[in-house]
């Protein structure tokens, strides 16, 4: 796991800063401690950070071929390197490590801008063939291992593995996109392709950009999920062919170089994760949970059962309160605004393994692949109600009940009718946005201030969902929320939390769940092997079956979130309200502060629980406070 950074003149060959590209370089120190890799050439520059798993004496970066005339800087890990060596060996291609990178140079070589199909990994890189003046880039299949680019207006295209190494150039502007705000504030991300800034981008998970100099660059996706119920109908047929699937794709991430371990956080994905590892390793299993004073969201007991039963060299930490001083700290990790809390435990989580290893395996993917999440089992039964009544006539029926039901925002999904009748009145993209979105319309349109729905123009966050969801090419409402969910959420959420606190820490992550061959079987089967009841993920429940106890795999799903609206009010209640209610805030422009005060009163007073909106505010105060943002000039003349 590592990071990289490169400056290409895309209409000449201009001298490239190399103070400037070390600075960049140095700016994602943190993603590789162990060594760094430069090279320069007339309009190119590429630079690396490495953080050494494979062949460690050896891979350091850029990584040539054996002429020198293709040369790549990589994140990530290529699993399936080692048969791709024998074949590329066998079509007469020389090999000088034994490095997963030195397979990307040949493959190249081989297959061209088709040798990411060949890949079974993470992946992020940037190569370079001096033979034809070109420059390739390609993004993993899921989105795993990130790549932001910004095409400035004199040619020139910076592009690394942050946000903070492209900030590192004179010429790069922070100007905000007014689109990103209103994304962030109902999603929590700021989701694929855009960033917070107006002059990046992120590339798109499967990804590929190929651009020759002196020509245009061409893009486009060069892997896409089927989404089907053609997959094994017999339930024990699909159970067996899973746990085969799931114990090739452990086995693949257990080469190593390095210690290695895994998270453990007591749920049904990282336990089975576990167990999967403790059958295929002769040594006890290393791993980390983190715990809460709050038992209503502690799971370090279940973590401890499952430790108990491998005989896990287990590490556990508590955190509280005072973890809230990592506010600013997430921020500069993250360099863009992002409001999953659950960001703090993670990296706490992350830190504590890297004490003790340089990899760890996680459960990350279950729920987006097999229907964990609630929100797919109400959006099916929804479906359901859908199917059976005119859109016209839900509106009207389920309007009137929604408007007339209270709303119970502290009780159980089962009891809050009046969501559900939201919902129900709602087409299955407006109902599936409302089950996502961390502030409501209503609420967002209350928090912006009038210059900012301006900026807007119309846009809704809405709009970045409907473009996945059309292209999910299903009309069933799971398997389009499922695909929606993993084009979306799952790049811009959780596998950026997950990146930017792992590789904080310098410790990489690997996530089996994630195997592209399991998910796009996992996305074949059919409805009745996820969800059963008020239950989903069915058949990897059942699969679990011998590694896990069945009283962790049947509990409620519980999530790994931490008890904000206590800490609101209690030891973190003055630090919230300056920071939202403080200058910083009132000065950007974007904000109605008089709203902004009443949130902060209506939550401490107890009358509502505001702690999600609040630590978007909070987040977001912190990402302006640190200067990492400009507002466009209609916003703040």
């Amino acid at each position: 796991m590592c990071g990289l950074v490169g400056i290409f003149d895309s209409r000449g060959r201009s001298t490239i800063d190399r103070a400037l590209l070390m600075r960049m370089n140095d700016a994602i120190r943190h993603r590789g401690p162990d060594g760094d890799g430069i090279h320069i050439e007339p309009g190119l520059g590429l630079a690396h950070r490495r953080l050494a798993i494979i062949d460690v004496a050896h891979g350091d970066q850029p990584l040539f071929n054996e002429d020198r005339t293709v040369m790549v800087v990589f994140n990530g890990e290529i699993y399936n390197f080692q048969p791709l060596v024998k074949e590329l060996e066998s079509l007469g291609h020389k090999f000088r490590t034994r490095c997963d990178t030195e397979v990307i140079v040949h493959a190249w070589e081989e297959w061209g801008a088709d040798c990411v199909t060949r890949f079974r990994g993470m992946f992020a890189f940037a190569l370079w063939d001096s033979n034809t003046a070109t420059l390739f880039l390609a993004r993993d299949r899921l989105g795993k291992k990130p790549l932001y680019y910004a095409q400035l207006s004199d040619g020139t295209m910076l592009f690394a593995s942050e946000l903070k190494s492209l900030m590192q150039y004179p010429g790069f502007k922070r100007e905000i996109d007014p689109r990103s705000v209103e994304d962030y504030f109902a999603l929590g991300y700021v989701p694929e392709p855009r960033t917070i800034y107006k002059s990046a981008r992120k590339l798109e998970p499967a990804e590929r950009m190929v651009w020759r100099r002196g020509t245009a660059p061409k893009k486009d996706i060069y892997w896409n999920l089927r989404m089907s119920q053609d997959g094994p109908a017999d339930f024990a047929e699909a159970r067996e062919a899973l746990m085969e699937r799931l114990a090739e794709a452990v086995r693949m991430r257990l080469i190593s170089d390095v210690p290695l371990g895994a998270f453990l956080s007591g749920g049904v994905d990282s336990s089975g994760i576990v167990g999967l590892m403790a059958q295929a390793s002769d040594k006890p299993v290393n791993t980390f949970c983190i715990g809460f004073d709050d038992q209503a969201f502690d799971e370090s007991n279940h973590a401890q059962q499952v430790a108990t039963r491998y005989h896990t060299n287990h590490h556990m930490r508590v955190v509280d309160p005072d973890s809230f001083d990592l506010v600013d700290r997430l921020t500069a990790i993250y360099d863009e605004p992002f409001a999953d809390s659950s960001s703090m435990p993670t990296f706490r989580v992350c830190a504590l393994a890297r004490e003790h290893v340089t990899v760890a395996l996680s459960g990350d993917g279950g729920d987006e692949a097999f229907a964990g999440y609630r929100r797919y089992l109400w959006h099916h039964k929804e479906g359901q109600v859908r199917a059976m009544m005119p859109q016209a006539v839900r509106r009207t029926v389920f309007g009137v009940l929604a408007r007339a039901y209270p709303k119970l925002d502290w009780a159980p999904r089962m009891f809050r009718a009046k969501t559900t009748f939201e919902e129900l009145a709602m087409d299955p993209l407006e109902a599936f946005f409302h089950s996502v979105s961390i502030l409501s319309d209503d609420m967002r349109s209350r928090i912006f201030s009038a210059s900012l729905k301006r900026e807007l123009q119309g846009y809704h966050a809405r709009e970045t969902l409907g473009r996945h969801m059309d292209a999910a090419d299903t009309d069933v409402p799971l398997l389009q929320a499922q695909y929606t969910d993993i084009k979306t959420w799952l790049p811009g959420d959780i596998l950026t939390k997950v990146d930017r606190a792992s590789m904080a820490n310098s410790l990489e992550v690997r996530a089996p769940l994630l195997d592209h061959k399991v998910i796009e079987w996992a996305c074949s089967l059919p409805v009745s092997h996820k969800l059963s009841g008020r239950n989903g993920k069915r058949l990897l429940k059942s699969a679990f079956e011998p590694l896990v106890p069945s009283d962790l795999l049947y509990r409620p799903k519980q999530g790994f979130s931490i008890p904000l609206a206590t800490w609101f009010r209690g030891a973190l209640a003055e630090k919230v309200r300056a920071a939202v209610t403080g200058p910083v805030m009132a000065d950007s422009g974007y904000f109605d502060v008089t709203t902004l005060s009443a949130l902060v009163d209506r939550h401490q007073s107890g009358v509502r629980d505001h702690s999600p909106t609040l630590w978007s505010l909070l987040m977001f105060e912190a990402f302006l406070r640190q200067g990492q943002g400009c507002a466009a000039s209609s916003l703040t003349a």
